[in-house]
């Protein structure tokens, strides 16, 4: 066994050893060089120009995606956040609205609306409006060349264009095209396939045979395939999509918490514009969710049309929420108010229905009375009631589209195999 300070006294003699060594090499390189005579040592380029040559290596990756973000959903925001993971930059092209007319039908929402919700996810570092839907030659390239984009990303879904052909097939030929897996339970037909769903029982209300969109939708009992052929997915909830689209971080001790509640059903950009206004307020903005039975329970056996995981994650997916309390209560009481260090109510000037403020239970009694409550302007004139009556005046069109999205989706879930992904 070795007696104690041997290891070290053994590190120190390698130590001096390494050092005689290295002045040895050194000499012998200094005296070769003397002996030979002068050497042109070639000057170092300008600080400038490393720093370029460094930024140069170190350019960030660039992805693009694109999509028409209609009726914008947290399985849009799944693959936004998806796409953004395999780079450092996300870019998402718009696709125009006579675009999607021409390949898929009307949108349900117009192209400034759908900018609104894109720019609002917080993986989204820039957006191009007015995108192609299908990828051309020249397209491709000015990504290429003017946006420094180094892959274009898709889901495994197939995108065909009218005439059949793969709307991705030039980029999968450059070798600059990355794939990420679908969202499974929704997607934009679903969701237009549960209003078109909620307008035919509303006109049946008196038949007992026909269950409420709640009950469908939120407790799971809902049919696979409706009597109009739309495909009725499911959202099955796990806390490790909650984690993914959670910021994980909470307020500071000085932090300014400000907090606003609702429905968000079928999350729009009029939701987005208050929220925006609503941070702007504070350091830190928590939202209330409303459950399912108690905006049933006020807005009708009809609603919500999503439920409230599926609500959840699309306003978790906004820039400008830092939290959000899944199943807020109804009524915003002291206690709460205390135990979330709340410093500011608010609530916007338009909503679903503004009735409750001339109730004797009216929800924000208690911080008025404090103090603490304020009524914002909201900036657009948009409810979720707008959404569902766009369906219902082209109700025959997106009936159309529906069936025609229908039978692509039906092909998909038939052949899909596993995909791995996050």
């Amino acid at each position: 066994m070795e007696a104690a300070g041997t290891g070290s006294s053994g590190c120190s003699a390698k130590l001096v050893a390494a050092c005689v060594i290295g002045g040895i090499v050194l000499g012998a390189s200094v005296l070769a060089l003397h002996l030979s005579g002068p050497v042109a040592i070639p000057s170092l380029p300008p600080v400038d120009e490393l720093l370029r040559r460094f930024r140069r290596r170190r350019r960030p990756v660039r992805v693009y995606m694109d999509g028409c973000f209609d009726m914008m959903h947290y399985g849009h925001c799944n693959a936004l956040r998806q796409a953004r993971a395999l780079g450092d930059e996300l870019i998402v092209g718009v696709v125009s609205d006579d675009e999607i007319i021409a390949n898929k039908g009307p949108p349900v929402t117009p192209l400034h609306e759908r900018m609104i919700m894109v720019r609002a996810v917080k993986w989204v570092d820039d957006i191009i409006p007015d995108a192609p839907y299908a990828i051309t030659e020249e397209f491709m390239n000015k990504l290429f060349d003017e946006y420094n984009i180094d892959y274009i990303i898709h889901g495994d879904d197939p995108c065909l264009l009218p005439d059949g052909t793969d709307a991705y097939a030039l980029a999968k030929k450059a070798g600059r095209y990355k794939q990420i897996k679908r969202t499974e339970g929704v997607s934009t037909t679903d969701i237009v396939g549960r209003m078109l769903l909620c307008v035919r029982e509303r006109s049946a209300s008196d038949s007992h045979n026909h269950s409420s969109l709640q009950r469908q939708f939120s407790h799971g009992h809902g049919q696979k395939i409706d009597d109009s052929g739309t495909r009725i997915s499911h959202f099955l909830p796990t806390s490790r999509r909650i984690v993914q689209f959670s910021n994980s971080r909470g307020p500071g001790p000085d932090s300014r918490i400000v907090y606003i509640d609702g429905a968000f059903d079928l999350f729009h950009a009029g939701h987005v514009e208050i929220l925006r206004l609503a941070r702007e307020l504070g350091d830190f903005l928590l939202v209330g969710i409303h459950t399912d039975q108690t905006i049933s329970s006020t807005r009708g056996r009809h609603r919500p049309i999503m439920n409230l995981h599926e609500r959840s994650l699309s306003v978790l997916a906004c820039r400008y929420v830092d939290e959000v309390i899944i199943g807020a209560p109804w009524d915003v009481s002291k206690d709460m108010i205390t135990t979330f260090n709340i410093s500011l109510v608010v609530h916007g000037t338009i909503a679903e229905n503004m009735d409750f403020m001339k109730d004797d239970l009216n929800p924000y009694a208690v911080p008025m009375a404090m103090g603490v409550y304020r009524r914002l302007e909201s900036p657009l004139d948009i409810t979720t009631s707008t959404i569902i009556r766009r369906i219902v005046a082209n109700h025959e069109a997106y009936q159309k589209r529906n069936e025609k999205k229908e039978a692509s989706e039906k092909k998909y879930y038939d052949s899909k195999s596993f995909v791995n992904g996050e």
